[in-house]
């Protein structure tokens, strides 16, 4: 039983492991989306999170503590440069599982895992407005108000003016 144990060692020895996990963060950086299986991208999620936490901070210190990790200089060019930006303002949840059915051979649960800030499709707040919350309290009253105060509009001048310019027309002589 595996009471306790939080990693999943996915069937691989620990520096197996590290290498994948290390390969996948790096591809996750760079494409900003990849397609795995769901467990992978599970741990996948728990290692390169804390890693782009840590990009928020652009110092000597965090960029060497993020390159022994992923040890490709330009996926930490890419953390640091473009995606901690993107994420600066985000308190966390930085990738999203999209699961996407099965695989053929082994019947593998498979998904993609991509980076949160860079699917538009996805993105909460379209074209830039942030959704603002309304309140209930009081919301009839203001209504009843708002069409008090409005003045209607005559339906007869619209008719009127249609009539009008109908008359204006020449006939022409087949008509006659």
């Amino acid at each position: 039983m595996r009471h306790g144990k939080k990693i999943n060692h996915l069937g691989r020895t620990s520096a197996h492991r590290k290498a994948m996990m290390s390969n996948m963060a790096s591809s996750l950086i760079l494409h900003k989306r990849i397609n795995t299986t769901v467990a992978k991208a599970k741990a996948l999620r728990k290692y390169v999170e804390p890693l782009i936490t840590k990009s928020k901070e652009d110092s000597t210190n965090s960029r060497r503590v993020v390159f022994s990790y992923l040890q490709n200089k330009e996926a930490v060019t890419e953390l640091f440069r473009e995606i901690s930006q993107k994420v600066a303002n985000r308190p966390g949840g930085y990738t999203r599982i999209l699961k996407t059915g099965y695989r053929i051979g082994d019947a593998a649960e498979m998904c993609m895992i991509e980076l949160v800030d860079y699917n538009e499709n996805y993105s909460q707040n379209k074209g830039g407005k942030k959704k603002t919350k309304s309140t209930r309290r009081g919301g009839a009253k203001k209504k009843v108000e708002e069409k008090q105060g409005e003045v209607p509009v005559e339906e007869t001048t619209i008719v009127e003016e249609v009539v009008e310019n109908t008359e204006e027309i020449p006939q022409t002589p087949s008509e006659e």
